[in-house]
């Protein structure tokens, strides 16, 4: 069926959206007490499976989809968004949202500590409903957003707009949801402060795809990770390790979403920790501070805070190429902006293939090892592999920040 009705029309990735089976408990006014919900759906699940099995459903879900697309072609590579997961999922090349989440402050705020919890386990891609699911109330338990005139509600659009922002750094740039439409345009027209900081952050995202997509490359190939929590990256601080509002991206951005509204925030500023063992650089300024402290930063609708990390390399795509772009398949990496923040000798490794197929299994693919030495101040380019329309003489536009 999946392969009739859908992938022979040119289908490019899966939705398989509810990969758990059975959920007795999505009905009525009034939320079960948890015991009573586990009773639900483990008494639905008893009249097709051991409910013992039903949390390892979405593993074989997932690995059906997968091994069949692979049995088909190896032309087109699989991606399949789930709402569930189970340990080691990810090998069938799935990316896990947090569910049907109700718009509210409280809810966008766990989601950062749900977002690391979850890749801690060694399942890299993680997202989330930009704007969350349901935004307004219905007489469902669930449905319970707190924003009953959406898109045309100030305080709705601000919401929108710090989950945008905070899910430019994800590995699924994704907004979605019910009640109410999701378009920029909806949010403002050109000129207005929303608006054009939505259209600006789309533009961060793609000058980041040559990051974010080597950061996938080293996932697949040497099990790094994307998302990760300060406390992993650094243990040896005890401050880091009980954050919970802030998260890494690789090894270089370190993200600190607006968990709430502007008007809630004592003078407009956001407290963020920058955690010790090396300097830290705005990422928006270039502004160099010591670790192992907290800041007070000005805050904005147009940005959230975003450091980088002292001794980093962060290749960019170039401005003009992004301008010029309407889809990733317009994104020339033949030109880059390097960034290098100082303070320490760094290596990176750009990673380029041929985009889909499954190709890079066999090698076809490409490394560029940026190498900066801090004390010559120079960079070195080694380049490794290839596949066809490489482009390995670069033209690199050199930042030292």
């Amino acid at each position: 069926q999946a392969s009739a009705g859908l992938f022979s029309s040119g289908l490019d990735a899966w939705w398989c959206d509810c990969t758990e089976p059975f959920e007795g408990d999505w009905k009525g006014a009034m939320k079960p007490e948890p015991e009573d919900r586990i009773a639900l759906n483990c008494d639905e699940a008893r009249r097709y499976l051991d409910p013992s099995l039903i949390n390892a459903y979405s593993l074989v879900h997932s690995q059906g989809i997968y091994e069949g697309q692979r049995a088909e072609t190896a032309a087109k590579r699989v991606l399949n968004l789930t709402r569930s997961a189970y340990a080691g999922q990810h090998r069938y090349a799935t990316v896990t949202w947090s569910g049907d989440t109700a718009a509210s402050w409280s809810m966008f705020k766990n989601q950062i500590p749900a977002a690391t919890h979850f890749c801690v386990t060694g399942e890299p891609y993680w997202t989330y409903d930009i704007g969350a699911f349901f935004v307004r109330k219905k007489e469902q338990w669930f449905w319970s957003g707190e924003f009953e005139s959406g898109c045309e509600d100030p305080e709705y659009r601000e919401f929108y707009l710090r989950m945008f922002q905070c899910g430019a750094f994800l590995p699924m740039f994704r907004s979605h949801g019910t009640d109410f439409a999701r378009e920029i345009w909806q949010f403002g027209q050109p000129g207005d402060v929303i608006y054009e900081t939505l259209v600006r952050f789309i533009r961060l995202r793609y000058r980041l795809l040559p990051y974010f997509y080597s950061l996938a490359g080293q996932i697949t190939h040497h099990g790094q990770y994307w998302l990760a929590p300060l406390g992993m990256i650094f243990p040896q601080d005890t401050i880091a390790r009980d954050t919970r509002q802030a998260f890494m991206v690789g090894p270089s951005l370190l993200v600190w979403p607006i968990t709430d509204p502007l008007q809630s925030l004592a003078g407009a500023r956001q407290g963020v920790y920058l955690p010790s063992g090396c300097d830290w650089y705005d990422f928006w300024t270039g502004k160099k501070y010591n670790g192992g402290q907290w800041l007070e930063v000005a805050v904005s609708l147009e940005t959230i805070p975003v450091f980088v990390r002292a001794g980093s390399i962060l290749p960019l795509a170039d401005e003009a190429s992004v301008a010029a772009s309407e889809c990733t398949d317009d994104l020339s990496w033949a030109q880059l902006d390097v960034q290098i923040y100082p303070g320490q000798d760094v290596s990176f490794d750009l990673y380029e293939d041929e985009g889909d197929n499954y190709q890079y299994e066999a090698g076809v693919c490409a490394w560029t090892r940026l190498i900066w030495d801090d004390a010559t101040r120079q960079l070195t380019v080694q380049t490794s592999g290839g596949f066809p329309g490489f482009v390995a003489d670069k033209e690199i536009h050199l930042h030292i920040i």
